[in-house]
């Protein structure tokens, strides 16, 4: 079984309220920065192409390579394997990052049937992918299939939010982080929203690309 899609700003709606009555520091979220966007995007190669990009920058700069990428045609698999790598790296992608680029665009993947794969089996295809990590699964999980129940305690901008929001001495470690939002299933997704969206609230900046 997948689980539950997220489709919707009703289905965000339905995830804080459970999560606010699960914890009341989420309902905090909503009264003080209103209901987390729904943060959906097409899936794909080209949806995995910028989760890759995204990797250890900030959003401005990962929203800026994400944009040359797409103005010479590297968002078809078939294109960036033609492109020069000295077109690739006047798009801001790092040596590394041309190399996952391209393994990506090898790889072939079947990206309807991750679509309808339980979540730990597309982790899984997606992490056999030269460049791709959990993290990066995770992200294309929530956002490109829409997976109500995916998280990641990896993300620097969810255990900062968190840390502001539990009133904690730390950010949480990743393993720590992870076993505390069991405690947000089947909603784990939502809880992800509501965490960067209340770091752009804390913070006044995305921790996340839209």
């Amino acid at each position: 079984m997948t689980g539950r899609i997220i489709h919707s700003p009703d289905c965000i709606a339905e995830g804080c309220d459970w999560l606010a009555r699960a914890e009341p520091r989420f309902g905090h979220v909503v009264a003080v920065a209103g209901p987390p966007p729904l943060r959906r995007r097409e899936g794909g190669f080209p949806a995995l192409l910028k989760a890759i990009c995204s990797q250890q920058l900030s959003v401005a700069a990962a929203d800026s390579v994400a944009g040359k990428l797409a103005a010479v045609g590297a968002e078809d698999p078939g294109v960036l394997m033609a492109l020069d790598d000295q077109v690739l790296r006047g798009c801001g992608l790092s040596r590394p990052k041309i190399r996952y680029a391209r393994a990506l665009a090898e790889a072939g993947l079947d990206y309807e049937a991750l679509a309808t794969m339980p979540e730990d089996e597309a982790i899984v295809t997606l992490t056999a992918v030269k460049g791709i990590g959990v993290w990066t699964a995770e992200i294309y999980l929530m956002f490109a299939i829409g997976r109500a129940d995916v998280f990641a305690p990896g993300d620097l901008a969810l255990q900062e939010s968190a840390r502001l929001l539990f009133d904690l001495p730390a950010r949480p470690a990743e393993k720590a982080f992870r076993a505390q939002a069991e405690g947000w299933s089947p909603w784990r997704a939502v809880a992800a929203r509501l965490l960067w969206h209340y770091y752009r609230h804390a913070k006044s900046r995305e921790g996340i690309s839209e």
